[in-house]
């Protein structure tokens, strides 16, 4: 390990946590609620996806990062595959709604963690896939 090495630990760190808050409060703007104001007010279902989202982002990004030989390809990656999620929940979303009569985000803002559960579930299974690739 060089110093260049070490030197990067904080740059990567830096720019992967600015993408990761980026990236949430994106997220958080896609919900039919408001992320940040549901989880001030004390709902654990909203926290509960939230925490699993981001943990499911992390993964993507630790992964490409573990990949990427310059710090702007990790990056890439990990936006892309945000988007894939988004759009992976929100067909997720359309056919628990019509097979199941269960509606994600309405059960989330109410407060129900097992939809909450499923949602962040999602993601991870999608942040595993994303990862192999």
């Amino acid at each position: 390990m060089t110093w260049t090495d070490l030197l990067q630990i904080p740059v990567w760190t830096g720019a992967g946590a600015l993408l990761l808050f980026i990236l949430m409060y994106l997220d958080s703007l896609s919900t039919k609620y408001h992320d940040f104001k549901e989880m001030k007010d004390g709902n654990i279902a909203v926290a509960v996806r939230f925490v699993m989202k981001l943990g499911a982002q992390a993964y993507i990004l630790a992964s490409s990062i573990g990949q990427a030989t310059y710090m702007w390809e990790a990056l890439v990656i990990s936006l892309v595959s945000f988007i894939t999620l988004l759009i992976v929940e929100a067909i997720f979303r359309i056919i628990f709604g019509a097979i199941a009569g269960i509606q994600l985000d309405k059960g989330i803002h109410e407060g129900k963690v097992g939809y909450a559960l499923i949602a962040g579930s999602l993601h991870i299974a999608g942040a595993l896939i994303i990862a192999s690739v």
